[in-house]
């Protein structure tokens, strides 16, 4: 009998307590079947399952030939999917070269370089002097040390087998390679909320989604290439843990949930998401002891592993981000405290210490909390959390987080264009998650829902959303699919069979459409690969008249041209952008870079370019500054230049200095402006001079005048000019790249 239960089982491969959390039907050929007779009764529960199970010999593992075809069908495809995620995200190396993408990565790049040649002490104790000069930083306790230490942890792993490599090839490839994880991982998830099928839909959609390729294409060494996976894995082995209640599942899932917390500070996400799917299951009444022994292994465990990490620290007891999931856990404790005094005291009894019970816990806990607050032990909201919270809190308050364009609101084009048509298969995934619920589900719907809500709120969010979007698409497909092809298959009708006109037709027409609809999925996942996400920041392309393509190098053209041409210990002073590249590439001292930890310095920065030349010139001295360097795209069309970020510095500057006031930036209309209708603030400022210095007698488009601006589409408004403080030491080729020595100071008594 108990060999006919496992034949009826999907994938064969189940045991009875993941079938009857998945409402699966007992084998129909066996009407004396014992095991069929209790998981038809109308009463069921898991304890009656837990003691069937205790009673009769059940078999682990039970293979059919059938069910081996299946499991080898099943390995082949996830495979495949691995080597298809694998290859989609090398288009950038075959098409450039083994370069590292964008500027977080360049810190990334440098600090895994400094550990591999150091070692881990010395990286823990690094104290960076060429960053944030004069201030400095304490780079090892500052730092989600995840990233660098996986990268590292391959370099000596292949060395050892005597595979030489350089280690910035294994950054370039750690993502590609992480990604294809990523899908197995997602894969074991989409499988616990449903079955194997859907899992392979999952893996094969998160394999080439655009939404998780935007950070994960070959050159993109930064914190989310490993932290999707991290956090696709700690779902997993969560979801694992609630569906078994074993303690071993729990401890896995914390270690899950340290490898989250040493890579990304998106790790708040999980403690948060994870106490609210307790809780949910705690009110609607589906709360039990796998709940109880999940949570509190994942907890305790997971939060004194996480304090191990030097950047992290106390804050898991001590930062309001995590007192939701300290609260949830206290919660618990009271609400199985409560159940257990339930069952000793009579009905009478047990009201009155109900009643005592709550109000002393409800005033202990708020007198704490009060104390917590009051005394500085309870640190309070971070500003990207109120920026979650509320998206106009950031530009009003804290401008250098809205300055930041991955922070920005995302679009409705943005989610169709990183998410395609999962965009309306997430609310089918959903419908079929609500018609068979379960504790898995129930994580799956906050989830979605709460993932949809923040990529909402910042467009960087999309990289969380977008594995939970490829689960319930998954699911949607899945349960779709296979209701209709029972309608395709199907040739003798059962008595309780309702028969619909044409409906093997509309059957056909619906997997017909599934399936062109897949096909138009894989081809745009394929092309935004290509085209929008594999480009590197720092070598830029554009296409000519004729379909050639050009290649515009001058950000590293720049750069080595500081690292041979100024003196090892001089300073440079950019905007933060560019802060990680000049140090990593360049070799030099900064100002400021993008670790953006210091408002005030930064504001230095951007007053002296919002400043005349000649007050710019004091806070320069000041700084100890040698060189100036800018970005100006007005020759070739490069948009992201720093003309077009010059307001941000403005905001930025008068969050500070009050004296600097964006309103005097704009013409007498009210606008930004770099023609003659500019505010003369503006056309004097030391942004605008070293932008357009020389650029006055140059033509840039057939027809226009010179000084004709390609990006504003305006010829500039003050073209004679010069620079006295300040004197032109390079500019790239195509103009992208302009770097400006500064004079020393003039001798007393010698006139400038």
């Amino acid at each position: 009998t108990a060999y006919e239960i496992r034949l009826s089982l999907v994938g064969s491969e189940m045991c009875i307590r993941d079938r009857y959390q998945r409402r699966v039907r007992a084998c129909s050929r066996c009407e004396s079947c014992p095991v069929k007779t209790e998981l038809e009764g109308p009463h069921l529960t898991m304890s009656s399952i837990d003691n069937f199970l205790a009673s009769t010999v059940v078999p682990t593992k039970f293979y059919s030939p059938q069910s081996q075809q299946a499991v080898l069908l099943r390995v082949s495809i996830l495979v495949l999917v691995g080597v298809l995620a694998l290859l989609v995200r090398l288009f950038s190396v075959l098409r450039y070269e083994s370069v590292i993408h964008e500027f977080d990565p360049y810190f990334n790049f440098r600090s895994t370089k400094y550990l591999v040649n150091e070692g881990f002490y010395n990286f823990h104790n690094w104290f960076d002097e060429f960053s944030w000069y004069p201030l400095g930083r304490i780079t090892g306790g500052t730092v989600y040390p995840g990233l660098m230490v996986t990268a590292a942890f391959f370099y000596h792993l292949l060395n050892f087998f005597n595979i030489t490599v350089a280690i910035r090839n294994v950054c370039v490839l750690l993502a590609p390679l992480f990604a294809a994880k990523t899908a197995f991982a997602l894969y074991l998830f989409t499988r616990e909320m449903k079955d194997a099928s859907a899992g392979l839909f999952a893996a094969a959609f998160i394999s080439i989604v655009p939404g998780y390729i935007s950070r994960s294409v070959a050159g993109s060494f930064d914190n989310e290439g490993i932290a999707i996976f991290a956090l696709v894995l700690t779902f997993f082995l969560w979801v694992k843990a609630v569906n078994t209640g074993s303690l071993f599942w729990g401890a896995l899932c914390a270690v899950g949930y340290f490898y989250m917390v040493s890579a990304w500070g998106g790790y708040v996400f999980i403690i948060n998401l994870i106490p609210i799917h307790v809780l949910v299951l705690l009110v609607t009444g589906r709360f039990s002891s796998r709940i109880y022994i999940a949570y509190n292994s994942m907890y305790v465990l997971g939060t004194l592993l996480s304090m191990q990490v030097t950047f992290v620290g106390f804050q898991p007891v001590q930062s309001s981000e995590h007192m939701g999931a300290l609260g949830v856990f206290g919660l618990v404790q009271i609400y199985c405290a409560i159940n257990w005094v339930k069952s000793l005291l009579p009905p009478d009894y047990f009201q009155a210490f109900f009643r005592l019970a709550v109000i002393f816990g409800s005033t202990t806990l708020g007198l704490a909390a009060v104390i917590g607050v009051l005394t500085g032990y309870i640190s309070p909201w971070t500003g990207r959390f109120y920026a979650l919270l509320d998206p106009t809190y950031a530009k009003e308050h804290i401008p250098i987080i809205a300055s930041v364009s991955e922070h920005q609101p995302t679009t409705w084009s943005s989610f169709l264009f990183d998410l395609h048509c999962l965009v309306f298969l997430i609310p089918v995934g959903f419908y079929f998650s609500f018609k068979h619920l379960n504790d898995a589900n129930i994580f799956g719907i906050i989830y979605g829902i709460l993932s949809v809500y923040f990529a909402g709120v910042m467009v960087r969010l999309m990289l969380v959303l977008a594995p939970v979007a490829c689960a319930l698409s998954a699911i949607g497909i899945s349960s779709s699919l296979r209701t209709y092809i029972a309608f395709l298959r199907s040739s003798k009708k059962s008595k309780t069979e309702v028969a619909y006109p044409v409906q093997k037709e509309v059957a056909l027409v619906i997997v017909a459409g599934i399936a062109i609809m897949l096909i138009f999925y894989t081809h745009h996942c394929v092309w935004v690969t290509s085209e929008a996400y594999s480009s590197p920041s720092i070598v830029l392309a554009a296409k000519q008249p004729d379909g050639s393509r050009i290649i515009f190098d001058d950000f590293r053209e720049a750069y080595y041209w500081l690292r041979y041409n100024s003196a090892p210990d001089a300073k440079v002073m950019s905007w933060w952008d560019y802060g990680y590249q000049i140090s990593a590439m360049a070799n030099r001292t900064i100002l400021v870079d993008n670790n953006t930890w210091n408002n005030s310095h930064i504001a230095q920065v951007g007053k002296a370019f919002a400043s005349s030349e000649e007050k710019a010139y004091d806070i320069m001295r000041k700084l100890d500054v040698d060189y100036v360097l800018i970005i100006f795209g007005g020759l070739t069309g490069y948009s992201s230049d720093d003309i077009n970020k010059f307001l941000w510095m403005v905001r930025i500057a008068g969050s500070t200095d009050p004296n600097i006031k964006e309103v005097d930036y704009y013409s007498t209309s009210g606008e930004y402006r770099v023609d003659a209708q500019a505010s003369p603030v503006m056309l004097n400022t030391l942004m605008y001079k070293l932008c357009y210095y020389g650029f006055g007698t140059m033509y840039t488009e057939q027809s226009k005048p010179p000084g004709y601006d390609r990006v504003r589409n305006v010829e500039i408004g003050n073209k004679n000019f010069d620079l006295t403080y300040l004197e032109e030491a390079f500019t790239s080729e195509h103009w992208l790249v302009r770097v400006y020595k500064v004079k020393p100071p003039v001798n007393r008594g010698v006139e400038a």
